[in-house]
C-alpha cells in the first residue's frame, strides 16, 4: 500500500496532469520494474479527524477519483484500488451500541461519495481501529474491554453479544454502511496496535495482552458478529518514531513493536497459536560512540529548567512522567535524560551538550531499570563523514537509518 500525504491532496484534486505526474514518480517505475506488488494507494491519512475541522473535506474526493483516473489510464485499474486511510470517528453511535452508527453529520455527503465511490470499483472501507484510544479518551472506559480475554463487561445489541470494543466498533461500521445502502463494501483495518510508553495504560504489559487476544482472534478467522470470516489487517506499528507528532498524545512516539533500533520490546505471537516468543531483531545497526550526556554532579539543580524545556523541545522526553518507562528518575535524572535526548538526535554534537556549563559527557550508561537512555544509529550525515575517513571505502553496514528512532 502507498499512501498520499494530506498536504498532497489539494494539489492531487485540482488537476488530472498533477495525479498523472505523481502516478508516474511514485507507481509506475516500480509496476513496470516487476519487483514492487503494490494493492492500493490510500489517498490521505485519517483526513476527516474532528481536529482537523474540515481543512480536507472538500478535497480528499476529489483527489480520490483524479488517482484512480491516472492508475484507469496506466492500466493499473484492475491491480491497484484507490481508497484513504479513515479514522473510526468517522461514524458514531449515540448509544454505543452499534445498531445505532451512522456517519458524522458534518461529513455524511462526502462520505457517501466516498463510500459510492468504493463499492463501485471494489475498493475496501480502510478504518483505523484503536480500542487503546477509546481508554485513554474516557476515563470512565471500562479497560478489559478494550481488550479480548472476555473479562470486562458485555454489550447486547439486537440478539448480538460483544465481549471486546473491537467488534464492537467494527459492527458499528457494518451498521453505518447498510444505512447508507452500500453493505457490500469490504473492510479492511488498516491500523491496529498498542503503544508502550507516555500514558499510564501504555507499556508492554498491556501491549502483551492486548496483541495475544487480537492474534489469537485473527487466526480464528472469525470477524465479528456482523463481519464473520478473515480480516485483512495492518498493525501499527514496527518502529518507535521519535519526531511524530504528539498533538493526539504523548504516546504517539511509542507504537513500535520494536524500538528505535529494531530491538524486540515484547514477547509476541503473530501465529495466533500460543508460541510467544521474542521478535527477531534487525542485524547490521551501526551505533554512534557509546557516550551519553549528563547533568554535572555540581550542577545547580535550580537552574536546569529552562535548559530542560529547551532539550525537550529539540528531542523526546515522552517517557518522563507518571507511570511511564522513567518515572523513577529524580529531578537531576529527568534533566539528564533530557539533555541525553537533545545530544543524540543532534549526532551525539559536542555543541548539543553545554545548556549553559551545566552539562557533560560520559562514557558508562546512565540508563536506569526500565528507563533507557538511547545511544543515535549512525545516520547518512555520519557514514558520509566516515566514508572520507576511509577513503571512501565503508564495510560492514547492512542496516541503516536516517534518525536515532
Amino acid at each position: 500500500m502507498v499512501g498520499i500525504p494530506n498536504d498532497q491532496l489539494k494539489k492531487l484534486s485540482k488537476d488530472k496532469d498533477n495525479a498523472e505526474d505523481w502516478l508516474k514518480n511514485n507507481i509506475t517505475k516500480h509496476m513496470r520494474d516487476g519487483g514492487v506488488k503494490i494493492r492500493y494507494v490510500s489517498v490521505g491519512n485519517e483526513p476527516f479527524l474532528k481536529s482537523y475541522n474540515g481543512s480536507f473535506t472538500k478535497t480528499t474526493f476529489p483527489a480520490m477519483k483524479n488517482v484512480q483516473r491516472a492508475i484507469d489510464k496506466a492500466g493499473f485499474g484492475d491491480k491497484i484500488k484507490v481508497t484513504t486511510a479513515l479514522n473510526a470517528d468517522v461514524y458514531e453511535s449515540s448509544s454505543n451500541k452499534p445498531s445505532d452508527g451512522n456517519f458524522r453529520k458534518d461529513i455524511y455527503d462526502v462520505m457517501k461519495q466516498i463510500v459510492q465511490f468504493l463499492d463501485e470499483k471494489k475498493s475496501p472501507f480502510l478504518v483505523n481501529i484503536y480500542p487503546f484510544l477509546s481508554l485513554y479518551q474516557n476515563e470512565d472506559f471500562p479497560e478489559d474491554y478494550a481488550f479480548f480475554d472476555g473479562h470486562g463487561k458485555t454489550t447486547d445489541d439486537k440478539n448480538e453479544h460483544y465481549t471486546n470494543m473491537f467488534d464492537a466498533n467494527l459492527d458499528t461500521l457494518v451498521w453505518s454502511l447498510k444505512k447508507m445502502g452500500h453493505p457490500n463494501v469490504s473492510i479492511v483495518i488498516g491500523e491496529i496496535g498498542w503503544p508502550t510508553d507516555g500514558d499510564k495504560n501504555a507499556n508492554a504489559k498491556n501491549a502483551v495482552r492486548f496483541y495475544q487476544g487480537f492474534l489469537k482472534k485473527m487466526k480464528t478467522k472469525k470477524g465479528s458478529p456482523l463481519h464473520p470470516g478473515l480480516i485483512n489487517t495492518y498493525l501499527f506499528s514496527l518502529l518507535d518514531e521519535n519526531t511524530k507528532s504528539i498533538a493526539p498524545g504523548d504516546f504517539e512516539r511509542h507504537w513500535g513493536i520494536f524500538r528505535y533500533d529494531g530491538k524486540p520490546k515484547f514477547h509476541i505471537d503473530f501465529s495466533g497459536q500460543g508460541q510467544d516468543k521474542m521478535p527477531i531483531g534487525a542485524k547490521g545497526v551501526i551505533y554512534q560512540e557509546r557516550k551519553w550526556c549528563v547533568l554535572k554532579h555540581n550542577a545547580d539543580k535550580d537552574k536546569v529548567e529552562d535548559s530542560v524545556s529547551y532539550a525537550c523541545a529539540g528531542g523526546d522526553c515522552t517517557s518522563l512522567g507518571v507511570a511511564r518507562s522513567c518515572d523513577k528518575l529524580d529531578k537531576a535524572g529527568n534533566a539528564s535524560y533530557a539533555f541525553n535526548q537533545y545530544f543524540q538526535i543532534n549526532d551525539q554534537s559536542v555543541e548539543a551538550c553545554d545548556f549553559k556549563g551545566l552539562a557533560t559527557i560520559v562514557s558508562e550508561d546512565p540508563s536506569e531499570q526500565n528507563c533507557v537512555f538511547p545511544i543515535a544509529i549512525v545516520s547518512s550525515g555520519n557514514i558520509l563523514r566516515a566514508m572520507q575517513k576511509v577513503g571512501g571505502i565503508l564495510l560492514g553496514f547492512t542496516l541503516i537509518f536516517t534518525t536515532f528512532v
